[in-house]
């Protein structure tokens, strides 16, 4: 098939096209070229791009002119290799370019496979990750919600460790992360308080992830149990101070982990109540590994993450083939206009 890759104006992420891939160059030794066959497009997607100066995302599959690739999760297979114990047809799943191929330098580890190329040698060891992904009939479900539900899963476990805490408040709750997260707290028996816009309150109600869910238009008279913990997925400063001053002595904890409303973005500046802090989910991945063991790590994820899926009865998958196909489906995203219940899938052919 003729190759493509999707790039975007890192300074403006509106600006999008598909370009014909160059030519590939011959493999070196120790390189592979895998041919992407799907993955998921969420607001996680856009945050890459938001903060890709900032976190190096935009080093992953490094693009000219000012353009970048911005980096999703899915499945890819391995079309050529130069690479010891890289075989022809071994499938993996990990972080890719929204494109048709891509070439790495893989090596094979106790746990999986690593991308040892130079270029990825200082960025987050849990980027560089592959592992090896038998068909499965999961597999769209694992493309959407493997890294979202990844990070609502170690939130959990990180927010678990204070047994204090009553509730949580947790803004852009129509986000997949965010749901997971209310799905994991609740059986622990926080309450979870949902904050989302006008439009998507009724059915995130409905959805029974949340014991109350707020709008936007409603923070004034937003209330929780304490001591309460804020996790803000939504990037959105006003919402922030809004409800920081709502909560007020009743708040203990702020973490911050997404821009879902990047057009809003911005510092919040001086805030009432604790100092938002940024929940970077490889170091806790760093730390449950130390502790319990990589495998034991991926047994219990994988655990709750098949218990999510069969639950979430509410969330239907939508297929998008081809370049252009996957171009409106960005828009929509970034757009917000993608529905808190539908999760996009794109295969590029």
């Amino acid at each position: 098939m003729a190759a493509w890759d999707i790039l975007v104006d890192r300074k403006d992420l509106r600006r999008i096209e598909m370009r014909p891939a160059p030519d590939p160059a011959p493999l070196g030794e120790g390189e592979a070229r895998l041919e992407v066959e799907r993955f998921a497009l969420t607001a996680n997607n856009i945050t890459y791009g938001i903060i890709g100066d900032s976190f190096g995302y935009w080093k992953f599959f490094p693009a000219a002119d000012g353009l970048g690739r911005i980096p999703v999760w899915g499945f890819a297979k391995v079309v050529e290799s130069r690479a010891a114990e890289i075989p022809v047809g071994l499938r993996l799943f990990g972080y890719l370019p929204m494109s048709t191929h891509f070439t790495a330098r893989l090596t094979k580890g106790r746990h999986g496979y690593v991308d040892a190329a130079t270029h990825r040698a200082e960025l987050p060891p849990t980027y560089n990750a592959y592992a090896e992904a038998p068909a499965d009939a999961l597999d769209d479900h694992r493309a959407l919600l493997r890294p979202l539900f990844m990070t609502s899963w170690l939130l959990d476990d990180l927010l678990s460790d204070d047994a204090n805490v009553a509730s949580l408040v947790l803004s852009s709750a129509s986000s997949k992360t965010a749901m997971g997260l209310a799905s994991l707290a609740r059986k622990r028996g926080v309450e979870v308080i949902g904050l989302t816009s006008p439009g998507n309150a009724d059915k995130l109600a409905q959805f029974g992830l949340y014991d109350r869910v707020v709008t936007y238009d409603q923070l004034d008279s937003l209330s929780a149990k304490a001591p309460a913990s804020y996790v803000d997925f939504a990037g959105n400063p006003q919402v922030t101070r809004a409800a920081h001053t709502a909560l007020g002595d009743g708040l203990t904890r702020s973490l911050i982990v997404g821009v879902t409303h990047w057009k809003d973005g911005g510092a919040a500046g001086d805030l009432p109540g604790p100092t938002p802090t940024l929940f970077f989910a490889p170091d806790q991945i760093r730390k449950r590994a130390a502790e319990w063991g990589a495998g034991e790590l991926d047994a219990r994820f994988d655990t709750a993450l098949r218990g999510f899926v069969a639950e979430a009865d509410w969330l239907s998958l939508t297929h998008h083939t081809g370049p252009d196909a996957l171009m409106a489906a960005y828009a929509d995203v970034l757009e917000g206009r993608a529905r808190p219940d539908e999760g996009h899938i794109i295969r590029p052919v």
